[in-house]
């Protein structure tokens, strides 16, 4: 562009300055705008966390729980230590507008209003330390980590966010607060990346994303842990309120993302077949009988099956006889399938059995 005189200075381009629809698609060159440039990230895969849309649910839709496992929401446990009973279950109460169909939901049955000094309660996923190696933890370079969930409950108040590097030893914990009571809230947390701890490259657990609902002295008596430093229990859920504290209490999760960088983008949402096999990396079951087939003349067969995806690890098998006749005798697998052998068969008859193969990461203190 001519100018009669001086060139003007270069001005910084504010919001306020453009007009709507001043700047059209027409106008901007091929490659003007770069990813970098925006504040929306479109990478694949960008979220470490699985099932954060709480779609699946391949142990079943509700239990009632005592006792620390995996229940009902696919990659997530649900540690519990002597702190009341709880009803968990996958629910359809989800915040509007935004895209969910399902969320998690902990309905508290039974109080514990004086929790024990080691008692807690949480709601927590643990990825595989493989995936996990461009964060670049353990140097210089370590990138930050923003979390983002849609949260509801009638117990307002203080909630623990913690992250936990588990090869490492460190953790990092935030609150984050319940401001209205039954009220669907989107929470973000952005936290540094951690420049001493690394992680393994390997199938084993590397990070723990954790939800606090309850917990006692043990994990409150101290300083909250706001920066990466090593593990003290103290340290880990000061200021949590208790959510067993009576039996009106619930408390529902969905749209849980845990994203590189320090802005949280909007939930990836992923095909319902994409993500079930994300799933199946660590759970699998039968949704019908397996057979072994009709016997040898000694009464013996065996069935073999393969995966739907290779497994994390070699899983441990639970089968459930089908009571057609003849009984389990030997079985073994591996990441990729595995047998079954049944035994004492009639000359017309075949094993039949329902099997479940787990090859989840575990960790509850």
């Amino acid at each position: 562009m001519a100018y009669i005189g001086s060139k003007p200075a270069d001005a910084v381009l504010e919001t306020d300055d453009i007009t709507d629809g001043v700047i059209t698609t027409s106008k901007l060159a091929d490659n003007s705008v770069t990813t970098a440039k925006t504040s929306y990230s479109d990478a694949p895969f960008r979220n470490i966390i699985i099932n954060g849309d709480m779609s699946i649910a391949q142990r079943g839709t509700s239990a009632s729980i005592t006792t620390s496992g995996y229940y009902t929401i696919d990659r997530f446990n649900m540690p519990i230590n002597t702190m009341g009973t709880f009803t968990v279950s996958q629910s359809t109460d989800v915040p509007t507008g935004q895209g969910f169909s399902n969320s998690s939901k902990y309905d508290c049955t039974t109080a514990d209003a004086s929790p024990s000094a080691g008692d807690f309660i949480r709601f927590e996923q643990y990825v595989e330390a493989q995936n996990l190696q461009y964060l670049k933890f353990g140097t210089s370079n370590a990138q930050s980590l923003t979390l983002s969930f849609w949260v509801k409950s009638n117990k307002t108040g203080t909630y623990i966010a913690e992250l936990r590097n588990f090869d490492g030893g460190r953790t990092i914990c935030n609150s984050y607060t319940i401001n209205a009571s039954n009220t669907w809230e989107k929470k973000t947390i952005t936290v540094s990346g951690d420049t001493t701890g690394s992680f393994n490259n390997d199938n084993g657990l590397g990070l723990a994303c954790i939800f606090w609902l309850g917990a006692g002295t043990d994990f409150t008596s101290g300083t909250l842990n706001t920066t990466w430093n090593s593990n003290t229990n103290a340290n880990r859920a000061v200021g949590q309120v208790n959510l067993a504290d009576s039996t009106a209490n619930e408390w529902y999760v969905t749209g849980v993302q845990l994203e590189a960088g320090t802005t949280a983008s909007d939930f990836e949402f992923l095909p319902y077949d994409v993500n079930l096999q994300r799933c199946q990396r660590y759970f699998q079951k039968s949704y019908q009988y397996a057979s072994t087939g009709y016997p040898s003349s000694d009464g013996y067969q065996r069935a073999t099956v393969e995966f739907n995806t290779t497994m994390r690890s070699s899983p441990t098998l639970s089968f459930t006889d089908g009571g057609t006749g003849g009984s389990s005798i030997g079985s073994g697998g591996n990441i990729d399938g595995f047998f079954n052998t049944y035994g004492s068969l009639s000359a017309s008859g075949s094993g039949t059995f329902n099997w479940t193969a787990s090859a989840e990461l575990w960790l509850v203190q």
